[in-house]
């Protein structure tokens, strides 16, 4: 793997940074699971959009550059380094609209992404359901067929973004008679259909980030069937590797999050006695450096026609573990003040946005199936260990095995 970037890699990432620093908001944008500032990162969808760089790895003719994924982490690089607002679609535009380009016909991809792309549509995910979380085999809910809609009954739970959202992608069972992985389909859901209740789930900070979504006779035209029927599964392990291997955490995140963790103990270790806590900020800087290497080899290796498979868990385990480090790293620098909630613009310029973060990134090793699910995963599949009902493995997962 080349380290050294190209003329037109420089170009891209000068162009990027120019751009950021001329539309990026100068203050910051309220939470988007409020209703105000759902609207303004809708908004935000919508710049980002007219400028082209809403989905830099789209084709052009869906609003995009046809960036490859190199240049993908550069301008997520360029970002985060800006400081701009978190993406409030990335349910849909790192996790269904790749999946929409890989599997989406024509029609599909013309009617679901550019009003994904210029933020007009804003996508939640329905996966979990009760006693159906990381284990989407079990999936209940039903999407039985009646000419040309889908007749939908059941409930979904932990759906993201689906209080404001306006459609949600989810797994059906539209086949009763079959079981397991068998028998599911992937449809594409308006939240404001008749017969669908959305209630919303408050999170440790008291704002819905999550809701559970009731079905009642909801009629969903075949239109919205992605892939065919009986392939969800397939189909929804496409999503699944985006959301785990690539495409919804780049290293930049973490990179820039260790940059201020570096600041926060600069300007406050002198009055912290345990020395574990230096060794922790080094320890996070270095694996986030180290994700960030890692995920350029894996960008290379996708963009020389590779695949990700399997490894995606180990990507999924890495940073959800480091987040978590992270952030507790920084609840310790801060001490008392770390249960503070910066109200105004001094306390956030003293505090930052470190209690939000740590609150999170609590849920980082339960989203996008639990950690224990993922090194099960990693055991059976990727080290061949035997399949034995009930038996959870303990694997440390290193950067250098992504």
């Amino acid at each position: 793997m080349d380290l050294v970037y190209t003329p037109a890699q420089q170009t891209f990432r000068a162009e990027a940074r120019k751009w950021l620093t001329a539309h990026v908001p100068s203050e910051r944008l309220p939470s988007f699971d409020t209703a105000e500032g759902f609207e303004a990162h809708r908004q935000w969808e919508r710049t980002l959009a007219k400028g082209n760089w809403g989905m830099v790895t789209w084709p052009t003719e869906f609003g995009g550059r046809g960036c490859n994924l190199i240049e993908w982490l550069i301008f997520e690089e360029e970002y985060y380094r800006a400081g701009a607002p978190l993406r409030g679609n990335q349910n849909g535009i790192f996790l269904l609209g790749p999946t929409l380009m890989e599997y989406g016909t024509p029609e599909q991809k013309a009617r679901f992404i550019p009003a994904m792309a210029s933020g007009d549509e804003i996508w939640a995910q329905g996966w979990s359901e009760p006693n159906a979380g990381s284990d989407m085999a079990a999936i209940r809910c039903r999407a039985d067929r009646d000419g040309d809609e889908f007749v939908i009954n059941g409930q979904k739970i932990w759906s993201t973004r689906a209080v404001y959202a306006d459609w949600v992608f989810g797994l059906f069972r539209t086949d009763p008679d079959s079981s397991r992985h068998h028998g599911l389909s992937k449809l594409l859901v308006p939240l404001n259909s008749q017969g669908i209740t959305v209630r919303p789930i408050e999170q440790l900070n008291g704002l819905p980030g999550f809701a559970e979504i009731f079905f009642d006779d909801v009629r969903v035209p075949a239109f919205n069937l992605l892939g065919g029927e009986g392939e969800g599964w397939r189909i929804a392990m496409a999503t699944a590797g985006f959301e785990r291997g690539l495409m919804l955490r780049s290293p930049a995140r973490f990179q820039q999050a260790c940059k201020r963790l570096v600041q926060l103990y600069r300007e406050n270790g002198s009055d912290v006695i345990n020395p574990q806590i230096e060794s922790a900020v080094v320890r996070c800087y270095m694996d986030a450096e180290a994700y960030a290497l890692s995920t350029y080899q894996t960008a290379s290796k996708l963009c020389s026609g590779g695949t990700i498979g399997a490894e995606a868990s180990c990507n999924k385990i890495f940073w959800s573990e480091m987040d978590l480090l992270i952030h507790e790293t920084a609840m310790d620098l801060l001490g008392a003040r770390a249960e503070i909630e910066p109200q105004t613009a001094a306390e956030f310029v003293e505090l930052g946005v470190w209690l939000d973060g740590f609150m999170f990134a609590q849920s980082g090793p339960i989203y996008a199936g639990t950690n224990e699910i993922q090194r099960n995963i990693i055991a059976e599949r990727m080290l061949g260990m035997p399949r034995k009902w009930g038996q959870r493995y303990e694997l440390y997962v290193h950067p250098g095995s992504a």
